[in-house]
Formats: structure tokens, C-alpha cells, sequence
């Protein structure tokens, strides 16, 4: 998957580069197929559409039909002008104005109502598979690259599901009804108006491949300026940039792509500019032509009225802008099949993680146990030869056990909190929930049990109610206090002027990071888990916060298994077991004081963190699993 990295932009001269791009462009089979479906439950409004425009194009050419019986038998009969045909002819003619004006409005309404409808249901489908994706999609992939898709790939193609229908309809009924009424009037004439309509049509697809590359490279470039203000605009691109001065490498990056932008969007839209200009000159000269040719029929005594002419060129006038509707949406069709292509890319990756066929809900008599059992893991797209982040790792954590993780930086500790929740799949080996392999059991009634307090709370830019109620949204006001007082942040937030409507801000940087933890926390005690698993999450306070904090933590943990991964030993010391991980396996385990007896890997970083704390007797370390 390209995953909207363009990697090299090629320029427009060098073919063997574009046809190299070209190759690598993401291939859907059945695409039109694909489109079709997404108007499949809009038949009754597409049928009643379909009628109207059939409608509408057929009384289109009626008034060029009655313009002929106005010369010739209302103006210019033999007898002189006959008034009373004339103006029923011309009455007539006006209702069908209007109604064809009226049916115009009508159909619009309905086209513009599917259209949105299918573009609107198009981004939620987009949406909501995305929602179901793995993390490691997201980790590897730039969040404004996925906005990308979802906003200028989906809004690239609103105008064509919108107006193809209208469009194509329309406008085929209309030259096909213009056809006919030309070769009615005169089929010599008919020859002359038509004869390079093929060359025309060859002409028209090279353009459409020519607008469908540009187009490609337009939507990628919109990924990558999308990227770039996603990433820079944030508050912390923001706060990156200015605490290195980079503001102009960024604004040049910018302009860069956006130059580059500039450039793409001009070349989409001057393509096959000459093309419908030759197109409207030679439907244009078309009627001139008409004369000259009438001449020589009326010369050859071939009968042509001047009715006749008048009206052959007034259809072939209507003939022309159809035409070139024609032209104009096949081209837009060949175009926005490449934002079709990059969209539906996205629809058929498949979720790693899923729920397996008769996957069953957590056994709530067993909540609580945890159970590793020879664990291995390796993080997808690393590479054959990377070795394991976890290698065998074997563990069992008893209903209401308070168990810590700590070992040294990279050696797996993380990795075991994302597993419990089946945020990435194991490897090898099995993990054991409530008694049950995680793969057996439903995603939703895991994840249901778990609370998660990360090292890096998020926050959305709301109120603090609306966070907290992210976790229960019909929490009452009391449940709201009593989590936020369980957690020590009620009489922060109650001395702020609005409360709990306070907005945090972006990421929630209106508030300091203890702050935001103890918020953290009390939207986890609102989702009361069974299962509490803590990442880090006083590693990057000062000492007064995480003072605060752990007590906020402490108070979260009681009565619920607890899983904390630690960098700061001193709050670990009073958990019921240790694991120390090092390198993927669990080198110790055991409580505090018995690994500092130990004296192994943990005792040697707890002296690192507490210089004071007294040394143990040296001891062989027990290697486990």
C-alpha cells in the first residue's frame, strides 16, 4: 500500500518516471462496479431522476421540430402568415420552456440529495473502517495522510457522484433525440455534422488518461500538505518549531509543497483546454457549414426548406452542449477514478485483529485474572530479521494483584499493555483472560473491562465534563464529582470560573501535565474496569505532582487488578509482584524488598534511582522464562 507517500515527484517530461508512477498507482478491480454499488439504495430517487431527465431531454428538441412548422407553415405558407398557428405553435413552445424548466429544478434537487447522500455515506464507510483498523496501521501511517483520504479524496469526487447521473443521462438522451431529429430534418446534413465526432471521442479518452495522472498526483500532494499542517500546526509542532527556530524551514517546506500544489492544479485544469477548444470551434463552424452544403443540395434539386435549415441548426446547436457535457464528465469519470482507486485502497485493507466466529463475551466471574503464557511478539512490518520484542514471556497475575513491570529501556515493558487489551496480536504463544485465550473473546467485552492511564494523556479540545463523560456519557454531575474526587482534581477544577464547562484546550494544554493525569484517571474510575493498566504514568511529572498523583492512582487501584509499567521505581514498592523485564524475557520477579536482597537487575537500577538505598549481598540472578 502506498499509504499517500509519494515518495519522488517526477516531472511532467519524464515519461519513463510517469510510466514507472503509473504502474505503482493502486489497482481496484471492478471499480465502476464498486461506484454502482454505492448508489444501490437511493434506486427509487435514481429511478424517479431517470424518468424526469428522460423527460426533460426529450422535450428539449421538440421546440426546434415546431420551429420548423413556425417557418414554413406559420410564417411562410403559401397563403401568406397563418397568426393563429403561429401562436399556438409559439404558446406551445413557451409551455415547454417552463416545463422543462421546472422538471430542471426538480431533478437537480434529487441528484444534489444522492449525490451528497452516497458522498456522505462514502466518508462514514471510510470512517468506520478506519476505526476497526490495528494500531499498528496508525503508527505507520501520517494522520493527515488518513485525513487526507477522508477529506480531499472523498470531496474530489462529491461533484461527480453529485451531477454523473443528471449528467450522463441527461445529456445521452439528448444528443441521441438531437440524432434523430437531425437525420428527420435531413440525413445529408446529418453526415456533415457528425463525420468527425469519432476522432473527436479518440481524442477525448488521451485526455481523460492525461487529467486521471494529473489528478493522482494533485490528491497525493493535498496528503502530503495535509501532513505537514497536521503536524506543524498542533500545538506541539508548534511549540517543536519555535523552541528551534525552525518557523521558516517549516514555512519553506510549506510553500514548497504548495508550489507545488499551484503547479498541479493549474496543469489539471489547462488539460484538454485545447482539446474542448477545437471541440467548440468545429461544433461552432458546423452550422456555416450547414449553408454551404444546403446550397449545393438546393442546386442539386434536392428539397430543403428554409424551416428545414432553421431548424437543423438550431438541433445541432442543442447537440453541441450535451456533446460537450459528454466529453466533460467521461473525462471527470477518468479523472476521479483515481480518487475512487485511493479511497477504496483504504476500504479493502483488512483489520489484523478481529473478532473470530463465535467469539464469546468475558466471563465476569473470572474478571480479574490475567494469565501470559510463553508469550512471543514481534511488531508487524519489522523486518525477518528482527529479532522479538517479547520472547517467551510467562506469567500469571491473580484477581485484585497489584503487578509491576519495570527493566530497562525497550526491553518489551509497554508491550506487554498493549497486549492484555488485543491491541496488537501475539506472535506465539497464548494470553489467558478471565480465564478465556483473548482471541476467543469479543473485542468490545475485553476492551469493556480495561482502563488504560497512559504516560501521555489525551485530551480533546472540550470542556472537562466532556472528557470525563467520554468514558461514560450519561454520567450524572455526582458521578462526575465522586471520580474526580476519588482522583484529587474536584477542587482544581472547581476553582476554575466555569468548572467542569472549562475547556482544556488542544491535547489539553490549558491544564499542567498533573492536572491532566488526575483528569486521566478519573475517566477511568468513571468506566470502573476490573482490570487497571498504568503506562508510565507519572514518568514525566515533577516530584510535587507525582506525589499527587500516585495517590490519585493509589486510591484508582484498590479493589481491581492492577498492571503498572514503571520507570520510576519508588512507585512500585508496594506491589504484590515485580516482573523485571529485560531484552523480552522476565529476568526477575518477586516483591521489592526480595529483589533488592536479590541483588540483580533491579536492585542495580534502584540504587541508580535511590543512590542511598543499601546495597544487598550479591546473588546469582534467577532467570525465568
Amino acid at each position: 500500500m502506498r499509504g499517500g507517500s509519494r515518495g519522488g515527484r517526477v516531472s511532467g517530461g519524464d515519461a519513463a518516471a510517469q510510466r514507472e508512477e503509473n504502474a505503482s498507482a493502486p489497482r481496484i478491480p471492478h471499480l465502476l462496479r464498486r461506484i454502482g454499488t454505492l448508489f444501490a439504495p437511493h434506486k427509487r430517487a435514481l429511478a424517479l431522476t431517470i424518468t424526469l431527465v428522460i423527460v426533460g431531454a426529450g422535450l428539449t428538441v421538440l421546440p426546434p421540430l415546431l420551429t420548423q412548422r413556425a417557418f414554413d407553415e406559420g410564417l411562410f405558407p403559401a397563403g401568406g402568415p397563418d397568426v393563429p398557428l403561429l401562436a399556438e405553435l409559439v404558446g406551445l413552445m413557451i409551455a415547454i420552456y417552463i416545463a422543462s424548466a421546472a422538471l430542471g429544478v426538480w431533478q437537480t434537487w434529487l441528484t444534489a440529495t444522492v449525490g451528497n447522500a452516497v458522498m456522505g455515506s462514502l466518508r462514514v464507510k471510510l470512517f468506520s473502517h478506519l476505526q476497526r483498523m490495528e494500531l499498528a496501521f496508525f503508527t505507520k501511517t501520517k494522520t493527515g495522510v488518513i485525513q487526507s483520504r477522508l477529506q480531499n479524496d472523498v470531496g474530489g469526487v462529491a461533484g461527480v457522484l453529485t451531477n454523473t447521473v443528471s449528467s450522463v443521462l441527461g445529456n445521452t438522451v439528448t444528443v441521441i433525440a438531437a440524432f434523430i431529429s437531425m437525420l428527420v430534418l435531413s440525413w445529408q446534413l446529418t453526415l456533415v455534422a457528425v463525420v468527425l465526432m469519432p476522432v473527436l471521442v479518440i481524442a477525448q479518452r488521451r485526455v481523460g488518461q492525461v487529467r486521471a495522472r494529473i489528478a493522482t498526483k494533485t490528491q497525493e500532494s493535498l496528503s502530503d500538505m495535509t501532513a505537514i499542517t497536521q503536524e506543524t500546526l498542533s500545538v506541539s509542532g508548534i511549540l517543536l518549531a519555535k523552541s528551534f527556530t525552525q518557523q521558516r524551514a517549516e514555512i519553506a517546506r510549506y510553500s514548497g509543497e504548495n508550489d507545488t500544489q499551484v503547479g498541479l492544479q493549474v496543469r489539471l485544469q489547462m488539460s484538454g483546454q485545447w482539446f474542448f477548444a477545437l471541440v467548440q470551434i468545429f461544433l461552432a463552424v458546423i452550422p456555416a457549414i450547414v449553408y454551404l452544403v444546403s446550397a449545393f443540395l438546393l442546386l442539386g434539386d434536392v428539397p430543403i426548406t428554409a424551416g428545414t435549415i432553421v431548424a437543423f441548426t438550431t438541433v445541432q446547436a442543442r447537440l453541441m452542449w450535451p456533446l460537450l457535457g459528454l466529453m466533460r464528465v467521461a473525462l471527470d469519470l477518468q479523472t476521479s477514478s483515481a480518487l475512487f482507486a485511493r479511497i477504496f485502497e483504504y476500504l479493502d485493507l483488512r483489520p489484523a485483529i478481529v473478532d473470530r466466529p463465535g467469539a464469546r463475551d468475558v466471563d465476569e466471574s473470572q474478571l480479574g485474572r490475567v494469565v501470559f503464557d510463553d508469550v512471543v511478539f514481534t511488531y508487524p512490518d519489522s523486518g525477518d530479521d528482527t529479532p522479538p520484542t517479547l520472547k517467551g514471556l510467562s506469567f500469571d497475575i491473580e484477581p485484585g494483584q497489584y503487578a509491576a513491570f519495570v527493566g530497562p529501556s525497550g526491553a518489551g515493558k509497554t508491550t506487554v499493555s498493549y497486549l492484555i487489551p488485543r491491541l496488537h496480536e501475539v506472535s506465539g504463544g497464548r494470553i489467558l483472560y478471565a480465564g478465556d485465550d483473548v482471541r476467543d473473546l469479543t473485542q468490545n467485552s475485553l476492551v469493556s473491562t480495561i482502563g488504560i492511564v497512559s504516560q501521555e494523556t489525551y485530551l480533546f479540545h472540550a470542556s472537562i465534563g466532556e472528557n470525563l463523560r467520554y468514558a461514560k456519557p450519561d454520567a450524572t454531575d455526582a458521578e462526575l464529582e465522586a471520580a474526580t474526587r476519588a482522583a484529587n482534581i474536584h477542587a482544581t477544577i472547581a476553582s476554575f470560573p466555569d468548572g467542569y464547562d472549562t475547556v482544556v484546550g488542544e491535547r489539553g494544554y490549558r491544564l499542567s501535565g498533573g492536572e491532566k493525569q488526575r483528569i486521566a484517571i478519573a475517566r477511568v474510575l468513571l468506566k470502573d474496569p476490573a482490570v487497571l493498566i498504568l503506562d508510565e504514568a507519572t514518568s514525566a511529572l515533577d516530584s510535587n505532582s507525582e506525589r499527587i498523583v500516585q495517590q490519585a492512582l493509589d486510591t484508582a487501584a484498590r479493589g481491581r487488578t492492577t498492571i503498572a509499567i514503571a520507570h520510576r521505581l519508588s512507585t512500585i514498592v508496594e506491589a504484590d509482584v515485580i516482573f523485571v523485564v529485560d531484552g523480552g524475557r522476565i529476568v526477575e520477579r518477586g516483591t521489592h524488598d526480595e529483589l533488592v536482597r536479590l541483588g540483580g537487575v533491579y536492585a542495580g537500577l534502584y540504587r541508580q534511582q535511590v543512590p542511598s538505598a543499601p546495597s544487598a549481598p550479591s546473588a546469582p540472578s534467577a532467570s525465568e522464562g
